[in-house]
């Protein structure tokens, strides 16, 4: 049989199998015990933390014939079916290669049929997060209300990028970073179980380079068991995850108190030279200094097992920094880290990191560095203070109210109205164009880009004529705004054009303007007379003018 990788071999078969998430297989044990099950579960967390392994499991604890305080026999022939993956019921989708709508269409359609061997059908979507839109939409109404034999299972490590409303038909659990001590402690079990000796010391390098994921350590792990079988040691868990020893980094801060500045650039060309990432030397100097700093205040807290830094070089160094100057350096590399990302030439940045250790930690500004102050001088100070604080009490006291309001408010009604280009329109204009107008208002805006319709959004069409419209703005300043931005106004003219089958000219008007503006307008050349609603003839007059024809044959005179 081909080999398998560790994590595959080892992955947890019941719930008390899965490590460091003991709240949620508690939970979920519980809830089997005393079948109160969801129909949808949404597992949350980081990779490698145990998400899918507990939904396989729940899946087979869901089925299991002889299911005892909430965990599956792994006996009976149908959790004997879910672990070779031969279980029709159980379907695992990848919803990063599987997240169109006709495939959650397809889930929903079969969702319905009953289970043909199992007690529940179980469907188990990874990566949920990648599923479009439409998706989404799809599977929401599967979600809230599925047959009595469905159970989902969606697992994310993104569930920020998941629809509120799928969230909420759900039960969320949320998978936490794995521990290194619990990290340790399995790889420990595991290489028990194969007979491989190692140093406890390797197996906290592996565990702090696998950022709390089960998955990524048991990788690793394979990597460093693959390159020297016989014996984990720590050079070779170092050589594999391109970290520094702990001794070579002890001498390297050595180098950094004593302001041997040279000594310190050799070590770190040495390492660099040797294949150490640079990143990994940063984050392992971090550490590192992280350590004496809760080393200086609680040395309990930091022993071999917890830190795996410790080397002849520690306790001395804990000594001789000072806090101030550990910030100082865990700020300067983390300066570095960033540039990291972005350069080329790690060499570089990790000299001039080197140099800037070597320096003291600069001190903030103190008060008492400013010369001394006699006291006359402050007396003096203190009595010009209160002497303007009087005279600052007496004006306010006796001053006027501002005028300022007022000022505004005139200022509103400053705008220059185009008088020019608003009679012509108000003398064609009749109610018909404006209505047609309004009508086809929402579709201009739409066609505007979206700053411009917001701005546009607080006016509205006021008149209309065939050749014009004239437009009011609750603001003068957003008047002077649009009618000084041409591209707005030709984008107004042009898509009303569109709409409305012909040119259109834009005038605009201020909302308190335009009742004066239309009042001027009447007293000076009476309401328009409209041109395109013929007189309806009267039922009297209609059968003369049929026989001996209309004007000028006949004269219709009112009584």
């Amino acid at each position: 049989m081909a080999y398998q990788a560790l994590y595959r071999v080892f992955r947890p078969q019941q719930f008390k199998d899965v490590i460091g998430q003991d709240a949620i297989t508690t939970t979920l044990k519980n809830a089997l015990i005393e079948q109160q099950t969801s129909h949808a579960y949404l597992f949350c967390g980081p990779r490698g933390t145990g998400k899918t392994s507990v939904a396989k499991i729940l899946a087979k604890a869901l089925n299991c014939r002889n299911l005892k305080d909430g965990e599956p026999d792994n006996t009976c022939d149908l959790c004997v079916a879910i672990n070779n993956g031969s279980l029709t019921d159980v379907i695992e989708i990848d919803a990063a290669s599987n997240n169109g709508v006709d495939e959650i269409r397809d889930i929903r359609d079969k969702a319905k049929y009953a289970p043909t061997e199992g007690k529940v059908k179980v469907y188990i979507i990874d990566e949920v997060h990648m599923l479009s839109t439409g998706a989404f939409n799809a599977l929401l109404k599967t979600l809230e209300e599925p047959p009595a034999h469905v159970v989902f299972i969606l697992a994310t490590t993104e569930p920020q990028k998941i629809p509120a409303t799928i969230i909420s038909r759900t039960q969320r659990f949320d998978f936490r970073r794995i521990t290194a001590d619990d990290i340790v402690k399995r790889m420990q079990f595991i290489l028990d179980d194969k007979q491989i000796t190692y140093d406890n010391q390797a197996l906290m390098v592996i565990a702090k380079a696998a950022e709390g994921g089960m998955r990524d350590a048991l990788s690793i792990l394979d990597q460093v068991l693959a390159f020297g079988q016989e014996h984990v040691t720590v050079a070779n868990a170092l050589d594999v995850t391109g970290g520094a020893a702990a001794v070579q980094l002890g001498e390297y801060l050595q180098h950094v108190a004593e302001k041997d500045t040279a000594a310190a650039l050799t070590t770190i060309e040495q390492l660099l030279a040797s294949g150490k990432d640079a990143g990994r030397l940063i984050d392992d100097l971090i550490g590192y200094l992280r350590d004496l700093l809760v080393f200086q205040q609680a040395p309990a807290l930091v022993n071999d097992t917890a830190s795996a830094l410790q080397d002849s070089h520690f306790k001395a160094l804990a000594e001789k920094f000072q806090p101030d100057q550990l910030y100082h350096m865990i700020a300067v590399l983390n300066t570095t880290q960033g540039q990291l990302r972005l350069t080329n030439s790690p060499t570089l940045y990790l000299e001039v990191a080197t140099v800037q250790l070597g320096q003291p930690a600069p001190q903030p500004a103190a008060v008492e560095s400013a010369p001394p102050v006699a006291s006359a001088e402050v007396k003096q100070l203190e009595q010009t203070v209160a002497k303007l604080s009087k005279q600052l009490q007496t004006l306010q006291q006796g001053a006027p109210a501002p005028a300022a309001a007022p000022a505004k408010s005139a200022a509103r009604v400053s705008v220059k109205v185009a008088k020019e280009k608003i009679y012509p329109i108000l003398g064609a204009a009749t109610k018909k164009d404006l209505e047609a107008v309004k009508e086809i208002w929402p579709d201009l805006l739409s066609m505007l880009s979206v700053p411009d319709q917001a701005m546009m959004k607080i006016s509205k069409p006021v008149a209309a004529s065939p050749t014009g419209v004239i437009v009011s703005f609750a603001y003068d300043i957003l008047i002077e705004r649009a009618n000084s931005d041409t591209a707005l106004m030709t984008a107004l003219a042009d898509d009303l054009g569109k709409l409305m089958g012909g040119p259109r000219q834009v005038v605009l008007v201020q909302e308190q303007q335009w009742p004066a503006v239309r009042k001027q307008y009447l007293d000076e050349h009476g309401a328009p007379k409209a041109k395109s609603a013929p007189q309806e003839e009267s039922p009297v007059v209609k059968p003369i003018t049929d026989l001996f024809g209309k004007e000028p044959n006949i004269t219709v005179k009112n009584d």
